[in-house]
């Protein structure tokens, strides 16, 4: 049973295949207590003295013993997950346990997007906590998985008073637990920089990392994970949250007076405050979280097997996607009809099976100061019309995809001087603009309705299979003129929900459409987008050795399947660093595979290489995209080479890429550890007719095999001798 309750001491016991989650109801009030969480505990008997409660110590009670999901203004001084103002100003709030229902499956969250599993994959359970003065219910949701060491959790608050209440801070999660001498891994960057690892010791007070910009951001992530020391890729200790939200953020640790730690995740509240009246339910989005004995590794492979299995949806879950080829970095806005079809028909000839024409087919968009807003195609450009180029690009053999940029507007646009005050602004003062833009006010329900039907109505009129989703500037002079002045606080949060309704809209009426989410490149990559579109643009620096701290702090909790990646020009067009063809081939076979230059321009050499590239992706795609994924080196420690190992589920084949960034002189090639393989199979090397077996390969080593020189790749594919 993954999930049970002792009625005789209150106790609640979670159990994933290797580990087990445990908290208790106190005596006095009905408290939540958490207990434990970690290695699997065999035991259903879990004996703990839950402590008990008297007037002259409450306060020291609550301001040291580990709370499932603390609240404010009762003498907890930690961090909180939930806080609240009434009408008249009051702001304590003290929740005990009602009851409780554990059932088969898993409940949608209404308007979010969150895992999902059916009845024989999983198991929920509820617990009912409520305030008999404020009269609010709080739900906290617990889904355990019965093949993947994760929970994912949940709350759901609903007001059952006549008067409304103003929730100021909704976390989603808080786990309490004793002090380890814990590091802090999260993900940092900046643009095409995105998702670079950081870890450092924590220490007494509050730490973490947050996004106040309406959206994920690509300066923070909403993840954090704690690891006791000396945690490798194969060992130690991990405790993660992961978010499943596209919006503001909160991830925090605290270490304690007492030497515990407290770890929180959820809605950043700044700016935020929810009006709810009698009867409303506000939903809380989902955190995944995970704990590994089996270092970080552990964690990344239960990661993506969740994602893979319980978040990405549609026509392309389990799908290799068509390699594509965009137009963006060929052509920037200077293009037409017959410059696009030059690209599609070459391109169709070297295996390329799709042309994405990005930004600037529509309005008056000769540059990005304009037109956001107005989309209709503009036949200047489009002679023929949408239909005419989309058919002849079929002609080819070759699907056919397009970039919209939704969620914006243009100042000089149509849109804009027909409808200024569709905008997010506030009265009276002049926005801030980035790219010359601002931001549409979706949460208005006929901006929502114009900016779908703008959309729907152009893929109605072609073949269009494949739609880039941009956007590309955070949110800022925040006020909409479409919310009353007690519920502007909700506009960061309702933006997000109107983006997921949009999107949602979109797969429902368009089955078939690959749907790739992108933002200023990689700045809005995070588990709510997943749920949406089963690919997200990794970062708009395409450089292969750039790629390579990208990928691995990507890759970390996300499968490659789900990473953008493409072969681009060089000299690079962000680094204007040169790499050689096909070690930028290699990297980007780890990520959805395409290109992004002019191939009408290329030289004759990279042209030729491309129909090899195609090959390797249709040989190994399969393996990256279903496979199991190992960090084998990292460049950024080891300042010289980079590896990374996918293999099969059934052990029977693995690829090993290998990038060889500086050369040094006088060194031997290195011999790597692999993970991963049969220790009792035996692998044979490429074409190789030698057979090595997998405990040889993993416990002794696996020599590289490198030519000389910089910006090298290589792979390596293994596979099982019967």
């Amino acid at each position: 049973m993954s999930i049970f309750f002792d009625e005789k001491q209150k106790v609640f016991k979670l159990d994933t295949p290797n580990t087990s989650y445990c908290m208790g109801v106190a005596d006095h009030f009905g408290y939540l207590i958490h207990i434990y969480y970690g290695k699997k505990l065999k035991g259903s008997d879990i004996t703990f003295n839950l402590p008990m409660l008297s007037a002259k110590n409450k306060t020291w009670f609550m301001d040291s013993v580990w709370m499932e999901y603390p609240t404010g203004g009762i003498g907890d001084f930690r961090e909180h997950c939930l806080e609240i103002r009434t009408e008249e100003g009051y702001n304590s709030l003290e929740i005990g346990y009602i009851s409780h229902v554990i059932y088969e499956g898993k409940p949608k969250l209404e308007g979010l997007p969150a895992t999902y599993a059916d009845e024989k994959s999983c198991k929920t359970l509820e617990i009912t906590m409520h305030d008999p003065i404020i009269k609010l219910d709080i739900i906290l949701i617990y889904t355990v998985f019965n093949d993947i060491d994760i929970i994912t959790r949940s709350v759901k608050i609903k007001n059952t008073s006549e008067k409304p209440v103003y929730l100021t801070k909704v976390l989603s999660a808080c786990l309490d637990m004793p002090y380890k001498e814990f590091e802090m891994l999260t993900l940092h960057g900046s643009w095409a920089r995105e998702r670079h690892i950081q870890t450092k010791k924590i220490g007494y007070g509050r730490q973490g990392v947050f996004s106040e910009r309406g959206e994920t951001g690509q300066q923070d992530h909403p993840f954090l994970a704690l690891t006791t020391p000396g945690t490798s890729q194969t060992m130690g200790e991990v405790y993660a949250m992961h978010f499943v939200y596209s919006g503001n953020f909160e991830t925090q640790c605290e270490v304690t007076q007492l030497n515990s730690v407290r770890m929180v995740m959820g809605i950043n509240p700044y700016h935020f405050c929810w009006k709810l009246n009698e009867n409303e339910v506000f939903t809380a989005p989902e955190v995944v979280m995970v704990y590994s004995g089996e270092g970080l590794g552990g964690m990344t492979r239960n990661l993506h097997n969740l994602y893979r299995k319980h978040l990405i949806r549609g026509k392309y879950k389990n799908k290799k996607r068509p390699i594509l080829i965009n137009n963006w970095e060929a052509t920037y806005f200077d293009f037409d009809t017959d410059k696009l079809l030059s690209i599609a028909k070459q391109a169709s000839e070297l295996g390329i099976e799709m042309l994405v024409v990005d930004d600037g087919w529509f309005g008056n968009r000769f540059d990005d100061n304009r037109s956001l807003g107005d989309w209709f195609v503009n036949e200047e450009k489009i002679k023929g019309g949408l239909k005419y180029l989309v058919d002849e690009v079929n002609k080819l053999g070759m699907k056919f995809g397009m970039w919209f940029e939704p969620e914006m507007v243009s100042p000089d646009s149509d849109l804009y001087r027909e409808h200024p005050d569709w905008a997010i602004q506030v009265p009276d003062r002049a926005p801030g603009l980035v790219r010359n833009q601002l931001v549409l006010d979706l949460t208005r329900r006929e901006v929502l309705e114009h900016t779908y039907e703008s959309i729907a109505k152009v893929l109605r009129s072609a073949n269009v299979e494949y739609v880039k989703w941009d956007m590309n500037r955070p949110l800022t002079d925040l006020g909409s003129l479409g919310l009353p002045s007690d519920r502007q606080g909700e506009l960061y949060h309702r933006y997000m929900l109107a983006v997921y309704e949009l999107q949602e809209r979109l797969m429902n009426e368009f089955p078939n459409l690959l749907l790739e989410n992108c933002s200023s490149g990689g700045a809005r990559f995070d588990p709510g987008m997943l749920y949406y579109s089963p690919q997200i643009w990794c970062s708009d620096d395409t450089d292969a050795i750039e790629r390579l701290a990208i990928l691995e702090g990507t890759a970390l909790i996300y499968p490659l399947s789900t990473i953008g990646a493409h072969v681009s020009d060089c000299p690079n067009h962000v680094t204007g660093r040169t790499t050689p063809f096909d070690t930028r081939g290699i990297v980007a076979l780890a990520g959805t595979f395409g290109y992004e230059l002019d191939v009408t321009k290329i030289s004759e050499d990279d042209r030729k290489a491309i129909p090899k590239q195609v090959e390797m992706y249709h040989k190994y795609n399969d393996l990256v995209r279903e496979g199991d994924y190992y960090r084998i080196a990292s460049f950024k420690s080891n300042h010289y080479y980079d590896c990374y190992e996918v293999v099969s589920k059934d052990k029977k084949e693995a690829i090993v890429t290998f990038v060889q960034v500086l050369t040094r002189a006088s060194y031997p090639m290195p011999s790597i550890l692999l993970q991963g393989l049969d220790p009792d199979t035996k692998y044979r090397i490429d074409a190789s007719d030698m057979a090595v077996s997998g405990d040889v390969l993993m416990y002794m080593g696996f020599p590289i095999e490198m030519e000389r020189g910089d910006y090298q790749a290589r792979i390596y594919h293994l596979t099982a001798v019967e």
